[in-house]
């Protein structure tokens, strides 16, 4: 891994930083310690404090020891790896493989205003530099927001530059606005979802050779009666709590209705060729699936 953007001298060690959010279905601030080694600058450990999988490494350049935080004990993998700086840093230097470097720190220790410092860099960019996704939903036309208890359905056809498809947003009501849970953004090209877009943002997209038809896979996970987890992951568990399964389940026909249909308006055919959208196709496909059901 290269060292980090921003870099703090701090002694006999320096301290770099930088907040990663290229990963998609991840994100968070990366926090390396860096020591001279022989006359090279070498990382000695790298904390990878993600809001998914947080973890660190020993001697990344040496052994490379990976190990994870306990999201359950470790609650803010930015807080528990400051303490561990400014408490147990010649220690873990050792363990790293780098024995005279600890001496060196040990002799030589942080002092408390630089590891303030280190402190005060690291929340800071760990709260302003998060990645996250503000759908405006500017192409929703009017009606197409369906209520559904303390939750709302968002369906909209959106058009970019070099992508397009039906987008399925999941709403709520917080702190006196609108707020995202979950985004189905089911396009042609990229098909993705994402998890608390404008919080965490767990961005996954979807194997296309596994779910070939990505809006019928997130339909059919409204229908298995997934909503209720899916919010939950999404970090928002007093709000799935509160989800009316049995309304989900009783709009679940005509959320899907509206779903399909805007696809098939926004992919119809040039006139008079005679050739069928795969929109169209999809239509006529639930009609003879009802008739199937009918029977």
């Amino acid at each position: 891994m290269e060292k980090a953007s921003t870099v703090i001298d701090a002694g006999a060690v320096s301290i770099a930083m930088d907040y990663r959010k290229e990963l998609m279905p991840d994100q968070g601030l990366m926090i390396q310690v860096y020591g001279n080694v022989e006359g090279e600058d070498t990382e000695i450990l790298r904390f990878d404090c993600f809001d998914q999988d947080p973890h660190y490494h020993y001697g990344p350049m040496n052994h490379n020891v990976r190990l994870h935080m306990d999201k359950t004990t470790v609650h803010n993998p930015v807080g528990w790896t400051l303490g561990q700086i400014r408490h147990k840093l010649p220690t873990m230097i050792r363990r790293a493989g780098y024995d005279q470097l600890a001496e060196k720190v040990e002799a030589n220790p942080i002092s408390n205003s630089k590891m303030d410092e280190i402190d005060s860099v690291a929340r800071d960019k760990s709260q302003n530099e998060r990645r996250f996704v503000h759908h405006q939903m500017e192409r929703l036309l009017e009606g197409d927001k369906i209520e559904c208890g303390n939750i709302r359905f968002g369906l909209e056809y959106r058009e970019l530059a070099n992508d397009r498809g039906l987008a399925i947003h999941v709403l709520t009501d917080a702190l006196g606005q609108e707020f995202e849970l979950l985004a189905f953004d089911c396009f042609e090209n990229g098909p993705h979802y994402h998890y608390g877009p404008r919080g965490q943002d767990v961005r996954i997209y979807w194997d296309t050779t596994t779910a070939p038809d990505t809006l019928r896979w997130t339909l059919d996970q409204f229908k298995a009666g997934n909503l209720r987890s899916m919010i939950e992951r999404a970090g928002y568990p007093t709000v799935a709590a509160a989800v009316d399964e049995s309304l989900v389940q009783a709009l679940m026909p005509k959320i899907e209705a509206r779903a399909l249909e805007l696809v098939a308006q926004n992919n119809k055919a040039p006139a008079n060729d005679g050739k069928k959208t795969k929109a169209q196709l999809i239509l006529e496909l639930e009609s003879l699936r009802e008739q199937v059901a009918a029977l």
